[in-house]
């Protein structure tokens, strides 16, 4: 399908899931890219995938691609490239995305498209063009993965601890190497950023996130729930979150009611969810703003992962007041009392839901300047517009 009769250069994007339905964040991240730079470049869009691709999420992104190609990755190529990373020392991330008849595929399709520039989001696919040199390219690290990886050592089972800290290890090895094989680099936020380990870092470009117009829009939900949670709930850290909202906020008030919602929950979030009866469990839902307006406070205890947590920002469109750490505030950097309440230990997550609840005042508050902050903060149009002139930059 083509987008425009208009002459554009050919920007081939390879990402390492096919970006629909945004259920998690890369995917979010890739989609409204990729639907920004269809207005500049003739997008062929190269994406990995172990799940069946189904025709609806091919035809939303038809929108805005020339050309789609979906790389089957197998079980079985998935055990091969994993076992080959004990041996060759590269992270499993990258070995689990990696496939060799993928790779050949990849290599004839740029022969065909004769890209003027490459986008590869994540590290997980710089395996397939580190060594391609006819065009510049562009890799997203989003977010430093070897400091999300160091950070869930501490989480593990006493028996998967050296397996986290051998990944941690190699990611931070990678991240620095990968650096020099590609002309530019983007990450999410500056706290990512500072995580890579290459002493050139301060090239890194960050392109932040944004949200969708339809956040902003006046919605008629009713909030059911004192508390939401809304996620992708298999996600580690988030699934940590959910822990903790129910081990050291619910059971300390034991009046709070909190509905969690979000794709693919895993075992852990449904054995939580299903002992916990202050807890209501949601699965994945069309319309994710309806989960998010059935709660009167958005409360998000990350504490580990990286990157930039789309969930704030999306909740505090909505006008929904939030809570969160350090950690997460630092990537979006809104103000504590202001548009957003910043706590770091269950006293002060309970303190502030009590203010919450009971200061009208200080509600309206964080709900309007949470809404101002993110309206004029992040927009996927100027985030993409910064990453249109990297793209088209030499390094």
């Amino acid at each position: 399908m083509t987008v425009s009769s208009t002459y554009k250069p050919k920007l081939v994007v390879i990402l390492s899931r096919f970006p629909y339905p945004l259920e998690k964040g890369d995917k979010l991240r890739a989609y409204y890219q990729i639907k920004e730079l269809s207005n500049d470049f003739s997008i062929s869009l190269i994406a990995i995938s172990k799940q069946k691709v189904s025709t609806e999420s091919v035809e939303k992104l038809s929108l805005y691609c020339d050309t789609i190609n979906v790389i089957k990755i197998t079980n079985w190529s998935v055990f091969w490239n994993l076992s080959l990373s004990l041996l060759n020392n590269k992270p499993f991330q990258v070995g689990y995305f990696y496939s060799f008849q993928g790779h050949l595929k990849i290599k004839q399709l740029l022969k065909e498209i004769k890209p003027n520039y490459i986008y590869c989001q994540l590290i997980r696919v710089s395996e397939y063009v580190k060594n391609y040199h006819d065009c510049p390219k562009t890799i997203d690290y989003m977010d430093a993965l070897s400091m999300g990886i160091e950070r869930r050592v501490s989480k593990a089972p006493w028996y998967a601890k050296w397996l986290f800290r051998s990944e941690a290890k190699r990611l931070k090895v990678y991240e620095r190497s990968i650096f020099d094989y590609f002309e530019n680099k983007t990450i999410i936020s500056d706290q990512d950023k500072e995580y890579i380990s290459h002493p050139q870092k301060s090239k890194i470009t960050c392109i932040s996130n944004g949200i969708d117009s339809s956040f902003f829009e006046e919605q008629v939900y009713t909030a059911e729930f004192n508390l939401v949670f809304v996620g992708n709930l298999s996600y580690a850290p988030n699934i940590e979150a959910i822990e903790y909202i129910s081990s050291q906020i619910l059971s300390r008030n034991n009046q709070l009611s909190c509905l969690i919602s979000g794709a693919s929950p895993s075992s852990t979030v449904q054995k939580i969810c299903k002992s916990n009866q202050q807890i209501t469990l949601q699965g994945w839902v069309p319309d994710v703003r309806t989960s998010y307006c059935r709660g009167k406070i958005f409360i998000a205890p990350m504490m580990i992962g990286t990157g930039m947590q789309n969930k704030l920002l999306e909740a505090m469109a909505l006008g929904i007041p939030c809570i969160t750490t350090s950690l997460a505030n630092n990537a979006i950097n809104a103000i504590h009392g202001q548009s957003i309440y910043v706590a770091n230990t269950s006293a002060e997550f309970l303190e502030a839901i009590s203010l919450l609840s009971t200061n009208n005042e200080l509600y309206q508050k964080l709900a309007n300047e949470g809404k101002n902050f993110v309206l004029k903060n992040y927009n996927w149009q100027q985030a993409t517009a910064v990453l249109k002139n990297v793209i088209l930059s030499q390094g």
